[in-house]
């Protein structure tokens, strides 16, 4: 193990790595902000599509809250506004009604190619300024995995 400094040196905010994510998750959102509002989505409304846009044949609302990293009381407002936008509909499962699907309708389905403009804009922006991006989100997988193993990791 490397010898820690004695002095306050690691309470300095330029050295907290926490808080440069926090700068740069703040920063991403602030990025996205105006290209969802093309589509009227919220960046978490947009992530939930995201995964909605993988899983064709809908997902039980808990795999979505394992997938998003959310939790239900967290999940469950998000899920009845993009209801609300008739975006998703959410169905009892047949096998076991204490599991709830949620899919996509028809103008969610729609929405898709809308969004994809997004993904591809922000990959040119990334391109245009050398930005690593696999080696970006490598690293961040790294953090993730050890601050918060990611239970469905095998399934995706």
């Amino acid at each position: 193990m490397t010898d820690l400094p004695d002095d306050d040196s690691l309470l300095r905010l330029e050295n907290q790595t926490c808080f440069r994510l926090y700068a740069a998750s703040r920063a991403i959102t602030k990025v996205y902000q105006p290209l969802l509002a093309g589509i009227d989505l919220t960046y978490p409304q947009y992530l939930v599509m995201l995964v909605l846009w993988q899983e064709r044949d809908g997902i039980t609302i808990r795999e979505l809250g394992q997938r998003l990293m959310l939790d239900s009381g967290t999940l469950s407002p998000l899920l009845k506004r993009l209801a609300t936008k008739r975006l998703l509909e959410k169905k009892r499962g047949k096998k076991d009604e204490r599991e709830v699907y949620v899919s996509l309708t028809d103008e969610g389905t729609a929405l898709k190619k809308k969004a994809r403009q997004i993904p591809e804009f922000l990959l040119c922006q990334a391109l245009e300024r050398q930005l690593p991006l696999r080696e970006i989100n490598g690293r961040l997988d790294q953090l993730l995995d050890f601050l918060a193993p990611k239970p469905f990791k095998d399934v995706v």
